[in-house]
């Protein structure tokens, strides 16, 4: 054999080496993923939903639908955790460049799974959360044999309509978007523009959901961790508090007692008991406060805010920063590129440390996202309850987080939170091009946020130092009302 035949065939087994390499690392991730999404779903969902004693075929059907929706659960959490592995691997390689350990971190792994977020998200989106809706609600067509097949026939050709009704839908609205004429008279560019039209209408939505839920989240955690954590208190004395609470719950207790052992005794022993449960619960929180040790309640609640402001502030800098950059050079602009070049340079301007602090910020923002996400009023209904979540709302929430987390990477580029460019079809997007969408985009997340947390923060000093004072107590002014038909 020749040796550039040789070397041909040395090359082509290296490839075929890294190729079957590549496939395990995704395959074992996955399928990680997979089993800790099937553990969260079981948490949650209501057993009698998938009790199979009483009807094999329908125990049969949610199956399957909890399948598809931990299948998309762990889409979401894999894009979750994309941009952060993706960081990560660059700063690895950067550290360790000739380490032969580490040499499986490379860019053609991490390109392809940015490839298969993407194309798992389209999958999940547009199929098979509708199919596992439609699979759930079938009964097969009127006068077919009952089975699961006939409900899989019903759903297939509901899934088919549905489909139809969708694509005509974004070819209209690209056709009166674009003014090419060819887009409005043919479809066989299905596959290379509506597709990624659609997705993109999709991504966008997401992000928008993304700037109007993060900002109300990041209020939201201030409110939650002052519930969780034990908050100090100015001027209070504990010992008196709890002396007093207790006192008064006994005295309820006995007044209640009384009513019941007596008929001479007008006492509306309802409004006793809420008053009594009341006094309770303050009683409980006092307890609670008071067993905490002097470090807990002077510094694990004064850290926890000071933290959150700490990351609220600096996402609110970089945002700023990333706007003046926006008019100043277009290489600030959101992109996307098809080859990752790992381990050349650090996408931080502070090396491993401002790649830290991003990660760090992505999981925070992704956080306060979802935490204002179940927060707002119109998606509180979703909020999933232990044990006794039904199948339909677990596929709406499946649904909801895989918007949230597909449009991540896409929303930490926008914002200039990191300058990892974006791999593969997420850098697809029309808009991420246009320089207003951009700029408007940044300057409502810094405005909303800003405005949110100078809110929060104020009325929260504003009521401790009222309490402290003890103004708190003083009655409200009541306005005099004049008699009807006088003049003022």
């Amino acid at each position: 054999m020749a040796p550039a035949e040789q070397d041909a065939l040395a090359l082509r087994e290296r490839l075929f080496h890294e190729w079957v390499r590549e496939c395990i690392i995704c395959a074992l991730l996955f399928a990680s993923l997979y089993i800790l999404c099937h553990f969260v779903i079981t948490h949650f969902k209501k057993h009698t939903d998938f009790a199979a004693e009483h009807d094999d075929e329908d125990a049969a059907v949610n199956r399957i639908a909890l399948g598809l929706c931990t299948f998309t659960l762990a889409v979401a959490l894999g894009a979750v955790l994309l941009l952060p592995f993706s960081i990560i691997s660059n700063e690895v390689l950067l550290s360790f460049p000739h380490n032969y350990y580490i040499q499986w971190l490379n860019g053609s792994l991490v390109h392809g799974l940015w490839n298969l977020i993407f194309l798992f998200s389209n999958l999940s989106l547009v199929f098979l959360m509708p199919f596992a809706y439609f699979f759930t609600e079938s009964e097969g067509f009127a006068g077919s044999k009952k089975g699961i097949m006939a409900r899989v026939y019903e759903t297939s050709v509901v899934l088919l309509l549905l489909t139809l009704l969708v694509l005509g839908m974004v070819w209209v609205a690209s056709a009166i978007v674009s003014n090419d004429a060819a887009s409005r008279q043919s479809l066989y560019d299905l596959w290379e523009f509506y597709l990624p039209y659609l997705y993109s209408c999709i991504s966008l939505f997401g992000v928008l959901l993304l700037l109007l839920c993060t900002p109300f989240g990041l209020s939201t955690m201030f409110t939650v961790t002052g519930k969780l954590l034990v908050k100090p208190r100015l001027l209070e004395d504990l010992d008196e508090q709890l002396s007093c609470t207790r006192l008064e719950e006994a005295a309820v207790s006995r007044r209640i007692s009384s009513g019941k052992a007596s008929c001479w005794l007008n006492l509306n022993v309802e409004l006793l008991r809420e008053q009594f449960f009341a006094i309770r619960s303050k009683r409980r929180k006092l307890e609670l406060r008071y067993r905490a040790s002097p470090w807990q309640r002077n510094l694990g609640y004064p850290l926890a805010m000071l933290g959150l402001l700490a990351l609220t502030g600096i996402s609110v800098l970089i945002v700023c920063f990333h706007v003046l950059e926006l008019l100043l050079d277009d290489a600030a602009m959101p992109r996307g590129i098809q080859d990752a070049s790992l381990g050349q340079v650090s996408f931080s301007i502070f090396g491993s440390f401002g790649a830290a602090l991003q990660v760090v910020l992505i999981f925070y923002l992704m956080l306060s996202s979802v935490v204002g996400f179940y927060s707002s009023p119109l998606f509180t209904r979703l909020l999933p309850e232990r044990q006794d979540t039904p199948l339909t709302k677990i596929i709406g929430n499946c649904v909801s987080l895989l918007v949230l987390s597909s449009a991540l990477p896409v929303f930490s580029r926008t914002l200039g939170i990191t300058r990892f460019d974006l791999l593969g079809d997420f850098g697809r997007f029309d808009w991420l091009g246009n320089f207003y969408i951009v700029f408007l985009y940044n300057m409502g997340f810094a405005g909303l946020t800003t405005l949110c947390l100078v809110k929060r923060v104020s009325w929260a000093v504003q009521a401790e130092l009222l309490r402290a004072l003890g103004l708190h107590k003083l009655p409200l002014p009541v306005p005099r009302s004049r008699p009807p038909g006088k003049p003022c």
